[in-house]
């Protein structure tokens, strides 16, 4: 089975990933990851990507889907693979089809994990993370609970940053799940419960 995540910042769907990853084998495919191993290890589509990222541009669609491309006709798990941070809009969704298809792939579903903005918004501003180790803890962690390290807010997770977040997903984004309800694709998830009974929704909703 091969999905696309969809979600907003903060909703949860990394951590949903995760689990699928664990428990099936998923591969998981993250284009900001494949976008930061390209350029680390000076490929040829890493040094095209290098010099967008040098000029603060973005990386043009055709250069990320050739990234997915180049990394879907590797070997991959035979459970199939999780899509993540791409498509961002209808035009990435449709060109990435368009490229898939030439590999004799194509997108079986698209896993929407939901939650209001205002629970993010509170979920994310409340968020710390450890200078030294990188644990991830809540604003009631004075110091990090596994070394004792100092805990600190991102600038990103004040609630300001978080609205403006979710602003450009609701605008940007958003539209994907119509575009994917429309094909009969999406399956949504209420990610604003505990973690494991949202994975349990997940497993029923994928047939898994």
């Amino acid at each position: 089975m091969n999905l696309v995540l969809l979600g907003a910042p903060g909703a949860g769907k990394g951590t949903q990933a995760q689990k699928l990853v664990l428990e099936f084998g998923f591969d998981h495919i993250s284009t900001g990851d494949l976008l930061r191993t390209a350029v680390k290890d000076n490929t040829e589509l890493g040094q095209v990507a290098k010099t967008y990222m040098d000029a603060g541009e973005l990386v043009p669609d055709s250069l990320v889907i050739d990234l997915v491309k180049e990394r879907l006709a590797q070997e991959g798990s035979s459970a199939g693979f999780i899509l993540d941070g791409f498509p961002r809009n209808t035009a990435q969704a449709q060109a990435l089809e368009e490229a898939l298809e030439e590999l004799g792939i194509s997108i079986d579903k698209a896993l929407l994990v939901s939650v209001e903005p205002e629970v993010i918004v509170e979920r994310l501003s409340n968020r710390r993370v450890c200078k030294t180790c990188g644990y991830t803890g809540t604003a009631q962690d004075s110091v990090c609970p596994r070394d004792g390290g100092e805990m600190y807010q991102r600038d990103d997770d004040t609630a300001t940053t978080v609205r403006g977040r979710l602003a450009v997903y609701s605008e940007k984004t958003a539209p994907l799940i119509d575009y994917y309800q429309d094909k009969d694709m999406l399956v949504e998830v209420d990610g604003d419960r505990d973690i494991d009974g949202i994975f349990e929704d997940v497993k029923d909703l994928l047939g898994l």
